[in-house]
């Protein structure tokens, strides 16, 4: 699991430059809990979560909604990339885009994990 989410991260990271990005990640972090649901239980695993994954798809697009509307604030249309001129180890350039798929990353996983972990949690 820490090397999937690891790796999630890695793609989420490399989005704003080649493809990737948010969806991809959220995609590879929701793989992770969903191995980790398989081998100790779903209970083992929102346990890990700590909160139900529902409250992430409101932070997600919040988070994405913020990174649209930030250059409204500057003058300029909203979309337009806004970027820190100095670069992050590790990281490189930070900028709008990466805020963008930050939100789409938590979108992803809320997702993605209300939707398997309310049919495994279903008693028939």
């Amino acid at each position: 699991m820490p090397i999937l989410l690891l790796f999630s991260i890695f793609l989420l990271l490399r989005g704003h430059y080649y493809p990737g990005g948010g969806f991809v990640g959220g995609l590879v972090a929701s793989i992770a809990f969903v191995l980790h649901s398989f081998t100790n239980g779903t209970d083992a695993t929102m346990k890990l979560l700590g909160r139900k994954p529902l409250s992430l798809i409101p932070v997600g697009l919040g988070i994405s909604a913020f990174s649209v509307i930030l250059p409204l604030f500057f003058g300029l249309p909203p979309m337009t990339g806004l970027w820190v001129q100095e670069k992050f180890p590790l990281i490189g350039l930070i900028g709008s885009s990466l805020f963008f798929d930050i939100g789409v990353y938590l979108v992803v996983i809320g997702v993605v994990l209300t939707i398997l972990f309310t049919i495994s949690l279903t008693d028939d």
